[in-house]
């Protein structure tokens, strides 16, 4: 029995629906070829690289191999530093929260016709290079500089100075990934109805009730996007931790950046650099888990 003519003509896409897709194809493959080019062949080089075999007699020269104990020697040699570099970000990233959600929170409803502007001074330290930021916060945090005196008169810091020291390191991650936070947290909570604040405070809500019950839920996905996108550049910070931190406050970044440059094993320092990403992708993948990853969008 022949199939009836609607359900052929169903079963069949018009032209138009295939060009739609052909045209979304073609929308992809510049991305995808970029993703290609610049991810996944240097992941697979540095792969190749870790796993690479010394030349005897020869420092620095490596050939091909599958020497897996690579692997093994990175994180039994570096294992201070990933804690560290774990323990630094997780600070950092807390921090950047308690700063940033008050922040984003008055430039989303109390900054009225100075949004704008405020909006620009967040994104403002983007327009200087992160290095020289970095240098900025040596002379900020200086011994003799306001900051430390201050803290000095009170008394609270263990050892009279910041600079050179975890605090120094984790001030200086907060500082460079805070608009990371805000920006994510400021989309969220701009998207929120104000009537559904006018409405807690109509039912006579306290206000940190208010806060817990609306506010708080609505803006979860800039928090969990802003989390992310400072605690995942913090973990491999090196910059902040050679320039503001001690030796004995290295990082896990620090330890690819000298293995690479110069100790010249290429094959540990990729092999760090794989573990480190293998930790952060299981990190934030319980992460999402836990949080939903309906806050994602």
């Amino acid at each position: 029995m022949a199939a009836p003519v609607s359900t052929v003509a169903a079963a069949t896409p018009p032209a138009a629906t295939q060009r739609r897709v052909r045209t979304g194809y073609l929308l992809l493959f510049p991305g995808i070829a970029w993703l290609a080019v610049f991810f996944v062949v240097p992941l697979i080089t540095l792969l190749i690289t870790s796993l690479q075999v010394g030349v005897p007699g020869k420092s620095g020269v490596y050939t091909l191999g599958f020497e897996i104990s690579n692997y093994g020697e990175a994180l039994s040699s570096y294992r201070p530093q990933f804690i560290r570099s774990f323990v630094y970000s997780s600070i950092a990233t807390i921090l950047a929260l308690v700063i940033a959600y008050p922040l984003a929170y008055f430039i989303a409803f109390r900054a009225g016709r100075w949004r704008a502007l405020m909006l620009v001074l967040v994104v403002a330290p983007f327009f200087a290079s992160f290095l020289l930021r970095t240098y900025a916060w040596r002379t900020i945090l200086a011994d003799e500089g306001f900051i430390t005196s201050f803290f000095n008169f009170l008394h609270v810091l263990p050892d009279n100075r910041i600079l050179n020291t975890p605090i120094g390191v984790i001030l200086g991650l907060t500082y460079n990934f805070l608009p990371f936070m805000i920006l994510p947290l400021y989309a969220s909570l701009e998207k929120i109805d104000p009537r559904l604040i006018e409405a807690a405070n109509d039912l006579y809500s306290r206000p940190f009730t208010g806060f817990r019950k609306v506010i708080w839920p609505l803006s979860l996905p800039g928090v969990v996007a802003g989390t992310l996108l400072t605690f995942i550049p913090a973990s491999g910070d090196f910059i902040n931790a050679r320039l503001l931190g001690s030796p004995s406050d290295s990082m896990v970044g620090t330890a690819i950046q000298v293995n690479f440059l110069q100790f010249r094993d290429y094959p540990v320092a990729s092999a760090l650099s794989f573990i480190l990403m293998a930790i952060i992708l299981t990190v934030v993948f319980i992460y999402i888990r836990r949080a939903g990853t309906e806050d994602l969008v």
